[in-house]
Formats: C-alpha cells, sequence, structure tokens
C-alpha cells in the first residue's frame, strides 16, 4: 500500500474538470482547510466546471431532466434550482420553462453554476486549474507518489483522482471512407460543427440517442429545413418526460434479481402494475435509477455483461430522456415529414465529388440499401470501450499495469471504494476513479444525481486517507513551498 508523506499538504491531482472531477474538487475544499490540502484540478479548457456536457455554446442544447433534480450537493436536491432562480438565467431564456413549470435551461448555464460555486476555492488558492491536458501520469519509484505530465510542466501528486471526460464517438468501419470528406462530422460537439450545413441540404444522423436528438434541435434552430434520417441498429428514439412528474413507483431493491432476465421480467410486471395505478412509467424508470446500485451489485458479472451486451440499448432510451423542448422540435420535423429514424446496419460509404453515398440494411430486410447526403454526422456515443486507449494519460497508466479496463467494456476497474484496480488485481490505495469511468464496478453512473453522490463519496475516501497522517505542526513551511507544479 502507498504511504503518503507525513506532516504536510496533501496534494491531489484531478485528471479532468468536467463535471465530476470539479464536483470532487468543490467536495474535497469543502472538507479540508487550506492549509491541509492543495488540489489541482487539470482540464484543457479555459474554465472549470462545464467539460464536454456542459459547455456548449448552442442555445438548443438543453440540460436534460428538470432543474430540481440536478445539484452538485447531494444531500441539497435545490442547490442549482435556488442558483437558478437568483442567476437570471430564466429571465434572460424563457423558453427554459416548460408549460408544466419545470425549468430545463441551457447547459452552459448549469456548467456555469458549477463554475462559480468552484469559484471562490479557485481564488483562495485551495484549487488551481492546470489549463491543458494531462498527457502522462507515472508512480515515483518509492511508490508514495504520482507525477502528472501537462503541457506547462509537471504536476507532483500524492493522490490522484481520474475523472477523464467522455471518449469521442467511434466511427463506424462503414463510414471509415468519409473520414476526410468534408461533409462528414466526426466530432458533433466540436465548435460549429454544424454550421457548414445548409438550410436544404440532405443529412444522415447515425445515431438516435440523445446526441441524435441535440443534432436535429440544433439543425433545426440553424435553420434547417432539408430530410434528415437518423439510423441506429435499432432504431429507438430517446424517450421525453410526462407532462406531470410522479414519485418513483415500484420496489426492486427487497429482492433484487439475480439474473437479467430476472430483472427484465419484474421491469415488465412493474410497468403493468404502474399502468393499473395509473402511474406513467418515467416514475417506474426513477425508481430503477435510484435502486440502480443494489440491482447492480445483485447480479454475478456474466449477469452484468448480458445486460449489458442485450438491454442497455433499452434502458439508454428510457433513462436518458431529451428535454420537451427537444422532444417538441423532433415532433414537429417528423410530422412535417423532415425527420425519420429507421433500424438498420450500416454496409459501405461514398464520398463521390461531394455527394455522400451510404449503404444500408434495414432490420428485417436482405435488401441493401444506398443514399445520398450532403452531410453525415456521427453520434454514436461515447467510445468507453476505447477510453484507455484514446485517452494519453489513462493509457500510460495502462501500459504501465496500474489500470485495467473493466470486464464489461464501460470502463476502469475499481474495487467498491473506488480505488484503481491495476493489472496485477491489485488495489492502488491512492490512485482513485471518479464519475462514470467507475460504472463497470457501481452500475448507473451516467445521470447527474449519481455522478454528484459517486464524487462525494471519492471526496470523502480521500478524506479519510488524508486522516490517517500525523497532525501538521508546521505547514507553514510548507504552504510557503509555492505552486503545486514541481
Amino acid at each position: 500500500m502507498n504511504a503518503l508523506p507525513p506532516a504536510r499538504r496533501v496534494r491531489v491531482a484531478i485528471v479532468g474538470g468536467g463535471f465530476s472531477g470539479s464536483a470532487v474538487a468543490w467536495h474535497l475544499a469543502q472538507m479540508h482547510r487550506r492549509e491541509r490540502i492543495s488540489i489541482s484540478v487539470i482540464e484543457p479548457r479555459s474554465f472549470v466546471g462545464g467539460g464536454l456536457a456542459y459547455s456548449s455554446e448552442e442555445p438548443s442544447h438543453r440540460v436534460n431532466v428538470p432543474a430540481v433534480r440536478m445539484s452538485m450537493a447531494p444531500d441539497d436536491p435545490q442547490h442549482f434550482a435556488r442558483w437558478l432562480t437568483g442567476s437570471g438565467e430564466l429571465e434572460r431564456d424563457t423558453d427554459a420553462i416548460w408549460k408544466n413549470g419545470d425549468a430545463y435551461p441551457r447547459r452552459r448555464v448549469f456548467g456555469r453554476y458549477v463554475a462559480e460555486h468552484l469559484a471562490p476555492h479557485l481564488g483562495s488558492g485551495t484549487v488551481r486549474h492546470v489549463e491543458g491536458p494531462a498527457t502522462r501520469v507515472t508512480r515515483d519509484a518509492s511508490g508514495a507518489g504520482w507525477t502528472v505530465q501537462t503541457p506547462s510542466g509537471p504536476i507532483a501528486a500524492d493522490i490522484v483522482v481520474l475523472a477523464a471526460t467522455h471518449p469521442q464517438p467511434g466511427i463506424p468501419t462503414a463510414l471509415d471512407s468519409l473520414s476526410e470528406a468534408p461533409g462528414f462530422i466526426a466530432d458533433p460537439y466540436a465548435a460549429s460543427a454544424l454550421a457548414g450545413i445548409g438550410p436544404e441540404a440532405s443529412v444522415l444522423i447515425v445515431g438516435s440517442g440523445l446526441t441524435s436528438a441535440d443534432m436535429v434541435a440544433e439543425l433545426d434552430r440553424r435553420g434547417h429545413r432539408g430530410r434528415i434520417l437518423a439510423l441506429s441498429r435499432r432504431g429507438l428514439r430517446s424517450r421525453g418526460h410526462p407532462d406531470v412528474r410522479g414519485e418513483p413507483f415500484g420496489d426492486f431493491a427487497s429482492a433484487p434479481a439475480t439474473t437479467a432476465l430476472g430483472l427484465l421480467k419484474n421491469i415488465r410486471a412493474t410497468l403493468a402494475a404502474a399502468r393499473a395505478a395509473n402511474v406513467n412509467w418515467q416514475s417506474v424508470f426513477d425508481q430503477l435509477r435510484l435502486q440502480g446500485p443494489v440491482l447492480w451489485a445483485a447480479l454475478a458479472p456474466p449477469e452484468r455483461a448480458r445486460l449489458v451486451r442485450q438491454l442497455r440499448v433499452f434502458w439508454d432510451v428510457h433513462r436518458f430522456r431529451i428535454a420537451p423542448q427537444v422532444a417538441s422540435v423532433l415532433d414537429r420535423r417528423y410530422a412535417a415529414g423532415t425527420f425519420d429514424t429507421i433500424a438498420a446496419r450500416l454496409v459501405a460509404s461514398n464520398d463521390e465529388d461531394g455527394s455522400l453515398a451510404v449503404s444500408f440494411q434495414r432490420r428485417g430486410q436482405t435488401r441493401i440499401e444506398t443514399a445520398r447526403f450532403d452531410a453525415v454526422i456521427n453520434t454514436t456515443g461515447p467510445a468507453h470501450g476505447q477510453a484507455l486507449q484514446l485517452n494519453p494519460a489513462l493509457r500510460s497508466l495502462a501500459e504501465a499495469g496500474l489500470i485495467k479496463a473493466d470486464q464489461y467494456g464501460l470502463g476502469i476497474e475499481t474495487d467498491l471504494d473506488s480505488r484503481a484496480v491495476g493489472q496485477d488485481g491489485r488495489t492502488l490505495t491512492t490512485l482513485f476513479v471518479a464519475g462514470p469511468l467507475a460504472r463497470g464496478t457501481f452500475g448507473e453512473l451516467m445521470g447527474l444525481p449519481e455522478v454528484a453522490r459517486h464524487a462525494q463519496t471519492v471526496a470523502a475516501e480521500i478524506a479519510k486517507l488524508r486522516e490517517t497522517l500525523p497532525p501538521a505542526e508546521a505547514v507553514g513551511a510548507d504552504a510557503a513551498q509555492g505552486p503545486v507544479m514541481s
């Protein structure tokens, strides 16, 4: 086990300054006096708190759940809602309030909320933003510390938290021939990614989940009126929210299913009971979400793998709902005949002088169709299974045998305390994983409430680790050493 240096500030390096990393930093800073801890958040963006999810400047990109269900503080569910009321954002964006009174602000607003709450700790020096990517993470020869390499220099740390952002979507093999085509958009969230798509352009969106819906809403806001086709293996569109929110319904945790099939049967029976009781299906999935950790823990690894392989796509479209403002755009475009979703598999593609030809086979059919589009947008979802190869910091740890992918292809293997497990099966006491990359251990770790709770738990584990050290008698001498960067 790694031993921390005694009698000085503990140096924590957090790789990633999106919501997961910022929430860990915020909880840590609140738990410690400045002279007891020094936190470096390594984030390429110019500000911390937004990350990939909450940095978008696109007005049509909205949070996917009502503001009253979003909070950095798990024990204070109204934390964000109160801030939002006093921020003036609702007056500047009247479309944020849906007809039932729920608020769905723009995503960048939530990023601003996170950044503003972290700002006092940045101003005090407890937290430092190291602007740039983490390019390599190595363990010191003594095994007692870490070094995180960044373009602006190395950062010495006693504890490292891996809170890296979602990887970019992987490009399907069938679209490889379009990778250099001007009309192919590999990263849909890149700045002005859709700006070059004309109002009458025909568009293929590969994928039909949340990002796909965002692209339709953004294109519509930009004045696009051409044909949009969303294609995915099952053709399932993300569902919306109920007109009236209800309380979570059902009980899956008292006698949790031990097989994926058993869980599916329980869900179907509970949905039938909900219909009989005039309760919407969303309330059933809200209960599933709340009891998710218990359900995941009850499944043996083979059953977890079966759940991910066979049922995940159905879970995703019901669990990760779209804001009603976005759903209304999709419904309107569908009714007008300018938007459709089909179930099909990609077969091949070709760039024919600016016309992007894509061949696909509809589900249940043998005939292969070819259609031409002016633009193709890749929204296949984050390539979580490739995170350890695509992220240089994670890759360096994997190459050193200090982390490994979990067996479900969801992220990084951890123990129940969120510590990384090396390729030799040993837990690394001072290397933590926060956020979605730890969901192979905990199950549901994609929704903001779950990520916020996990960030709080990781911060508490680090605090306990810090408390094992002898009290620092001469903190002032350590504080005088200057910045964390060495």
